[in-house]
């Protein structure tokens, strides 16, 4: 029936959409295709939406591969809905106006509050000249030379801000590495610091749905090569192609306020939680929610909350931003259901308990003491699972990454790809939440590591978060049992006392692809054919790995 409902949504939300889109104020004037020359004499394109007064104003930027000026088209009296908000529909409704950009800041909401907007295309894409390469080196340095010319125009203050979703947040963590001069404040709204780890090829699993959606959108502009599938399929492992598209973010320094949400798990969550915690800035937010991804963007909680931050260290406000706490944490119980929101001083959370619910195959069940008896349950790896229960005695909150311990052996291969889910059940039934590309029935956290890519970098590892190098495969042997870490994503979650924790283990992905009844577009990779065996007890000590995060939940600021 769950299914059902959700393809009922899916449909009635492709048809209507819950966005309303609002045409653009007064009071603005628009430049259009502004030439901007670059270091290299390039020469790229913006956008510019300024108040129609005199006087000089702070820039909120951003740039794109996306086509600054595929804006809604007007359709008699209302405008036209973009294609994406159909693909990919959201579940809460929210409101732009007619200029706002695929993930961008919205002037229409921007510049009557003292804004300048610019909207740029990056080298390569709309009508920026050059070739671009998405994820490039060359797109930070010609976003760095853009905010220079920003800040040296005579409607600029000389201060510039960053603002946008998604890709248009992971421009920003290459441009703010470069530390332009006028650079004064970001607000990367979920985007990814490293191509291969948190995106195409999580654990070296690979990306076989968004990935080739997005490369075959991008390639209708005819403008320049994307080869980024073409280079995921032939690089299985980390190298030096892959290692040139990671975010240099320990560099950045100036003030940054960071969404990482719990809903964007395929795609953007743990970059953008690892982006927070490695940037260099003394000044930084992290905004965390597990809502529709835009709609959250646009709703007016967000939007004052940007708006504060960019008040403070754009225009020099005394609005007491520095008294902000600066971890907003949202934990919900369900899709629909926000627990408590809450001001934190730091993530992960401090007084966080990192508790191991150890396996049990023989009784399927998780407990939260040591299992001294050795046992052993497996699965198909094409079409099989194991599942594993803990139920809860009184109300609680786990906050944070999730990590698994696994003693897996194989049969009949030599690998198996590992994909760990935390589902929630309520009287014996899953609960959905929101996650990536509209699917609200998605699990609590998820994870996946290739076995053969078991290795762990200890100086990248952190409680609750294994990082696995993936830089040398070591295929499993005959009979060879072995200590496979997977990391999950972050999560918020509220469990009551007698709701019950799932740890799903499989060899495939959770859910189908088609766009009715799963989560279209992503998918990943399958192992190979075989049986994987998964040991627990005594010496082998599978275990799943949680943040208790031991306080009342509520409202802390």
């Amino acid at each position: 029936m769950g299914a059902l409902l959700h393809a009922a949504r899916r449909v009635a939300r492709a048809v209507r959409p819950l966005v309303t889109i609002t045409a653009p104020p007064d009071g603005v004037v628009v430049e259009h295709d502004v030439e901007v020359r670059v270091r290299d004499g390039t020469i790229l394109r913006v956008n510019v939406f300024r108040p129609a007064r005199d006087g000089r104003f702070p820039v909120l930027m951003c740039a794109h591969p996306y086509g600054k000026d595929r804006l809604p088209r007007r359709r008699g009296a209302r405008y036209a809905i973009p294609r994406q908000f159909r693909l990919l529909p959201q579940s809460v409704p929210f409101t732009v106006s007619a200029w706002a950009g695929w993930e961008a800041p919205d002037p229409g909401y921007w510049v009557p509050r003292g804004y300048v907007v610019v909207n740029g295309d990056l080298r390569g894409w709309g009508r920026s000249d050059g070739v671009g390469e998405l994820l490039s080196e060359q797109e930070a340095d010609d976003y760095h030379d853009l905010i220079e010319w920003a800040a040296g125009q005579p409607w600029s203050t000389g201060k510039v801000g960053l603002n946008g979703v998604s890709y248009l947040a992971i421009s920003q963590w290459g441009a703010a590495s470069r530390r332009p001069p006028h650079l004064a404040a970001i607000c990367p709204w979920e985007g990814f610091v490293d191509a291969y780890h948190d995106f195409a090829r999580r654990g070296g699993v690979r990306e076989d749905g968004f990935v080739i959606m997005w490369t075959a959108l991008l390639r209708l502009q005819r403008r320049s090569p994307v080869d980024l599938r073409a280079q995921q399929r032939h690089r299985p492992l980390f190298d030096e192609w892959w290692r040139a598209r990671v975010r240099d973010v320990e560099r950045v320094e100036v003030p940054a306020l960071v969404c990482g949400s719990f809903s964007d798990h395929c795609l953007h969550s743990s970059g953008t939680f690892e982006g927070f915690e490695r940037i260099g800035s003394t000044d930084k937010w992290l905004y965390t929610h597990r809502g529709p991804k835009w709609a959250i963007y646009y709703s007016p909680e967000a939007l004052a909350f940007q708006d504060r931050f960019f008040g403070h260290f754009l225009k020099g406000e005394v609005n007491g931003m520095e008294r902000v706490p600066r971890v907003r944490v949202e934990v919900r119980e369900d899709a629909r259901t926000v627990a408590g929101v809450r001001g934190e001083d730091a993530w992960p959370l401090p007084g966080t308990r990192w508790t191991a619910l150890a396996l049990d195959a023989a009784t399927g069940t998780l407990r939260p003491t040591p299992v001294g008896a050795i046992s052993s349950a497996s699965f198909a790896t094409r079409h099989g699972s194991l599942r594993f229960v803990w139920t809860l005695t009184e109300d609680t909150e786990l906050t944070g990454p999730m990590s698994a311990r696994l003693h897996v052996e194989v049969r009949d291969a030599r690998d198996v790809f590992l994909f760990v889910g935390v589902r929630k059940l309520r009287g014996g039934r899953p609960v959905g939440f929101e996650g990536s590309y509209g699917f609200d029935r998605d699990l609590v956290t998820h994870g996946m590591v290739k076995a053969s890519l078991r290795a762990v970098d200890p100086d990248r590892s952190r409680p609750g978060r294994p990082w696995h190098a993936c830089e040398r495969a070591e295929p499993l042997r005959r009979g060879e049992i072995v200590a496979v870490d997977v990391a999950l994503a972050p999560s918020a979650t509220l469990f009551r006392a007698g709701e019950q924790l799932r740890l799903d283990v499989r060899g495939r992905w959770f859910f189908p692809r088609n766009p009715l009844l799963g989560q279209f577009p992503a998918g990943y990779e399958r192992s190979p054919r075989g049986t994987c065996v998964v040991h627990t007890g005594g010496r082998f000590d599978s275990a799943l790995h949680v943040p208790v995060v031991a306080r009342d939940v509520g409202s802390r600021g």
